[in-house]
């Protein structure tokens, strides 16, 4: 029989019974109350994008506690260049699909570009949104202190919000890339005060992306909330990975902070291509395959 992701198997080591994230399946999901005693007890924990129910619920029974629906969608199924041309009801029907496909996770829907940087009654509608039609547990969007007056609405309206700062890319344009954010120290200091900004204004977590190492551990050592790192080093509290990239799926070079645990792209490509000669060959459908 499975543990809850809140009571760990007996001698479980690096835990204290009855609080780990990880375990199983349960009856209720993971909350941002669990994450935030999972940040005093100094667990770690993974987060994974999911887009849609099917991969979604495989996550959610390896017992990922965290499941981001990211506009990262849009270069990783939708087939744009960037994370910019992503729409809300995007974001929505997506979103909606992993919830309908997990049972434990605590489900994060990214708001997309142009959804929350007009005003916070803006962001307001769109987080909304998210809550209502698609049944996420939590919202995310970029910035530090330019969007603290959101973050801050959000959070006293009873939503959630994960705060994402360093390397944001939906301001790929302004930064003319993907460069590491932080690096010098007018930068550390300007990401210190902005992690401080989203902490102050209510966020119950805030990714860092693609921040040096040391900077990223100071920053977590300073704040209340959980961080999660993507290529931010080891020192966060949690760390993240879209899902494609870690498992292979991603054609190309992917980024330095990636690590592929599969390479689900040669195994599908063998598939197809097995499929097709056995079509070819006329050896499927074989009789067992066959209705009398």
């Amino acid at each position: 029989m499975n543990a809850s992701p809140l009571q760990p198997a007996q001698g479980q080591p690096g835990t204290k019974e009855g609080q780990t994230l990880y375990g199983g399946i349960t009856n209720r999901r993971v909350t941002v109350r669990d994450i935030a005693a999972a940040k005093q007890r100094g667990e770690k924990w993974a987060m994974l994008t999911a887009y849609d129910a099917l991969t979604a619920s495989v996550f959610d029974e390896a017992g990922i506690p965290v499941l981001l629906v990211g506009d990262s969608a849009g270069n990783c199924h939708l087939g744009y260049e960037t994370t910019v041309p992503v729409t809300m009801d995007q974001m929505v029907m997506l979103s909606a699909a992993v919830v309908r496909g997990t049972r434990r996770a605590l489900v994060v829907g990214d708001m997309p570009f142009g959804s929350y940087q007009e005003s916070s009654s803006q962001a307001m509608h769109n987080a909304a949104r998210l809550m209502k039609e698609a049944g996420v547990g939590a919202v995310k969007l970029e910035g530090g202190e330019r969007s603290a007056r959101s973050i801050e609405l959000l959070a006293e309206a009873g939503i959630p919000v994960m705060a994402h700062i360093g390397l944001t890319p939906q301001s790929v344009h302004a930064f003319g890339g993907y460069p590491v954010q932080g690096r010098g120290d007018e930068a550390a200091h300007r990401l210190l005060r902005d992690a401080k900004a989203v902490q102050q204004a209510g966020a119950f977590a805030v990714v860092l992306e693609a921040v040096p190492a040391e900077l990223a551990a100071q920053v977590t050592e300073q704040l209340a909330i959980p961080t999660v790192g993507i290529g931010a080093g080891a020192g966060t509290d949690a760390q993240v990975l879209v899902w494609t990239d870690m498992a292979g799926m991603t054609a190309g070079r992917v980024p330095k902070f990636v690590k592929q645990y599969a390479n689900l792209r040669a195994v599908l490509g063998d598939a197809a291509r097995e499929f097709a000669a056995e079509v070819g060959a006329g050896t499927f459908p074989a009789p067992e395959h066959t209705f009398k």
